[in-house]
């Protein structure tokens, strides 16, 4: 059974969430408006249990669709994402983010990338997700616990980068992008093919990202902030009428310089390379060599009953870190991971559907630098699980499931100058979970989903073993062996409603988290020069909400607005231990837009499209203006300095799209944005460089973030038909 994606002409579509309706690249009455909000429940995800549409999920799911992914101007994947309701990112720099979703991140986010979840020593700080952000089509989101269908680690939910759907047979698609953004000096280019002959099909594409150093008025430019960025993909495969087996290929090399924040005493200027410079493209030390290859082999066989997928990847993940000299690292990180996943899913009969799973995998991770943080490690990990839905009529949908996983750890001891560096230990780890939720379609205008899972994550290696100095976190970690395994409980309840002139989603969610591991500041430093900073836990709970409404009393006209807000705290801790550390501050999102002109041979109102039109060289055109504001995060885990409050913040952008044509045929899409148009200098509290060193001049601590920053993309599209 092909996975099916439906591309909307909507720019980000969000359900059980706050709507975030920014960038229509389409202009409607208000009765084509309301019935386009009505097909966004036909629209069929693919993250929960085989393929569902939308209306039938009691798990909140945000989609982001191609056309958002497009617009937005974003230095990487998790970047593009980090602005919808509920997510957000930790951020080093520019070429670095880490999906955080409804305060929780790190390992409680699972990324699944060509089908396989993505592995590549996510538990450091400056570790991102390895994708080529031009490779992703479509982005589904999941909130909450989401471990009975992706095991350990999906504690906070699940980020699912979708590939672009095979052509047509007979077909060719090429596709050239490119563009430049002016803070960083930001070039980018990718270049791609896919087609379809009688069945067989391929996929090729290759991608170039290069970036000198960000600037703001504060800093000026940012040592260390410039990065090197390649990507290639390749996809053979056949496509039958008994299912499909693809053979994907991956390739993605990162090189990003370190930005360390030291400041010159007197000056308070930030430290550099001698004959640096803030234009300089070329790497700077200290920085890091991050190559990740995978190999993947999807298959789906339709039977008479329903379908069966099996999946089988292989991953390697290398991470060098050059400190003194640019031919020699002092960290070198290699893991290997092979991930596999049968699952088998039922058709529909009598509103019943079933499926059931085996899933898991195996890591081997190696030191073979001269530095250590972690120990060489092997990890094991199996799951199996059931699930069941039930449809009532039209009107009410079940669903259900429980699993099972089990997950081995080894680590290998490492004696260092005479002194035992890592101790050999193995650790073992069971989990169950589950969830149990349903959605009620009232009426073509309302729905209400209530859903309760019960999430489960191991402590990875660094948590349990790291003893060394993590360079990228300006910090030295010690880890604790003793560490038991998170649990969690969540409640989500969703309300969404849709008339002719309105749209508006409620979210709300408690979660309970058992065990909950973080990291606390010590007194002592076990290395001169860097705080020490040891894995502890106890039990947390977090509480929040998502909201938004999007208005359009006429039909080129759009505002919309969304709040997001987590608060999250340990229980039974004292005033300064009482928050759990790196929780997103409050933001408030609004959009005005103004659809200009539209029209388009794919919709069935044919009266919309003119010959005048049809003679127009613009199609799609649309003029925004945005506001992002950041609450101040008062609270914060402040013992022992851990976290400093963060002040609020309002960002102001502009952008513009549309499509150019000729004779009615597209020939290419053109945005241009501004970024922080008043060029205001902030921190966000997920910055790392927030804790940089101090500046004695102004008094100011840390690296500030990216200023004012216009992008320009320029998207040219070509189909062949055979």
């Amino acid at each position: 059974m092909k996975t099916k994606y439906i591309i909307l002409p909507l720019l980000c579509v969000c359900t059980t969430m706050a709507a975030q309706t920014t960038n229509h690249n389409h202009a409607e009455d208000s009765t084509d408006v309301f019935f386009r909000h009505l097909q966004l429940n036909e629209l069929t995800v693919t993250g929960v249990t085989g393929d569902t549409k939308l209306k039938h999920a009691t798990a909140p799911i945000n989609i982001v669709s191609p056309q958002v992914l497009r617009a937005t101007a974003s230095t990487n994947i998790i970047d593009a994402i980090a602005h919808q309701p509920g997510v957000n990112q930790l951020t080093t720099g520019g070429s670095i983010s880490k999906p955080i979703i409804r305060g929780l991140g790190y390992n409680r986010v699972v990324v699944m990338s060509e089908g396989v979840r993505q592995e590549g020593q996510q538990w450091g700080d400056e570790h991102g997700v390895e994708v080529d952000g031009s490779s992703v089509n479509s982005v589904e989101i999941l909130k909450g616990p989401a471990s009975l269908m992706y095991g350990s680690d999906a504690m906070a939910g699940v980020v699912i980068l979708h590939p672009q759907a095979t052509p047509p047979d007979g077909e060719i698609r090429a596709n050239v992008s490119t563009e430049y953004q002016t803070n960083n000096g930001l070039f980018h280019y990718s270049l791609q093919m896919a087609g379809n002959q009688k069945g067989f099909v391929w996929d090729a594409r290759f991608s170039d990202k290069m970036a000198h150093a960000y600037k703001n008025k504060y800093d000026g430019y940012v040592p260390g902030s410039q990065f090197r960025e390649r990507a290639g993909r390749l996809m053979l495969g056949i496509n039958k009428s008994w299912g499909h087996s693809r053979l994907i290929w991956t390739a993605y090399h990162l090189t990003p310089s370190i930005i360390e924040g030291e400041r010159d005493p007197e000056t308070g200027e930030l430290e550099h390379e001698e004959g640096w410079t803030g234009h300089q493209y070329s790497k700077s030390l200290p920085f890091q060599e991050v190559k990740h290859n995978k190999l993947v082999w999807d298959n789906a066989f339709n039977l008479s009953s329903g379908y069966l997928k099996a999946i089988i990847g292989y991953q390697q993940n290398r991470r060098q870190e050059y400190e003194e000299f640019a031919d020699e690292y002092e960290l070198y990180f290699k893991l290997h991971t092979l991930t596999y996943d049968l699952r088998y899913i039922t058709n529909e009969v009598n509103g019943w559907k079933l499926s059931t799973g085996i899933g898991g995998m195996y890591q081997k991770s190696g030191n073979e630098g001269e530095e250590y943080l972690i120990p060489d490690y092997r990890l094991f990990d199996f799951g199996i699980y059931a699930t069941a839905t039930k449809s009532l009529g039209d009107r009410w949908t079940l669903n259900g499931g429980l699993r099972y996983d089990h997950r081995r750890l080894h680590g290998y001891a490492l004696e260092e100058d005479g002194d035992m560096r890592f101790t050999d230990f193995t650790r073992h780890f069971n989990g169950f979970t589950g969830s149990i939720g349903a959605v009620c379609n009232i009426n073509d205008h309302f729905n209400v989903r209530l859903n309760v899972a019960r999430g489960f994550r191991t402590p990875n290696m660094s948590e349990l073993a790291s003893n060394g100095v993590h360079e990228g976190s300006i910090r030295y970690e010690l880890g604790n062996q003793q560490l038991k395994a998170e649990y969690s409980w969540q409640v989500d309840l969703g309300l969404d409603f849709t008339s002719r002139y309105v749209s508006a989603q409620l979210a709300l969610f408690a979660n309970r988290i058992n065990n909950y591991i973080f990291t606390h500041r010590l007194p002592e430093e076990i290395e001169e020069g860097y705080l020490t900073y040891a894995y502890t836990q106890g039990n947390a709970r977090l509480l929040g909400f998502e909201a938004g409404v999007d208005f359009h009393p006429i039909h080129s006209v759009h505002f919309s607005n969304t709040f997001s807000f987590v608060d999250a705290q340990l229980i039974h801790a004292s005033s300064d231990t009482k928050y759990l550390p790196f929780t997103p501050a409050p933001r408030w999102t609004s959009e005005l837009k103004w659809e200009l002109f539209h029209h388009s041979h794919s919709t069935v109102h044919h009266h919309h499209t003119t010959d005048a039109a049809h003679r127009s060289p613009f199609n799609n055109l649309y003029i925004a203006a945005g506001l992002d504001c950041y609450l101040r995060q008062s609270h914060i885990y402040s013992a022992d300095e851990t976290e400093t409050v963060t002040p609020g913040y309002a960002l102001l952008s502009l952008s513009a799209g549309t499509d150019i044509q000729i004779k009615g045929k597209k020939i290419a899409e053109l945005y241009i944005t501004a970024d922080n148009l008043l060029n205001k200098a902030y921190q966000n509290h997920l910055s790392r460089l927030k804790y940089c060193d101090i500046n004695n001049v102004t008094g100011r601590r840390g690296v500030y973030n990216m200023g004012r920053n216009i992008t320009f993309k320029v998207v040219v599209p070509i189909n062949i038909h055979l």
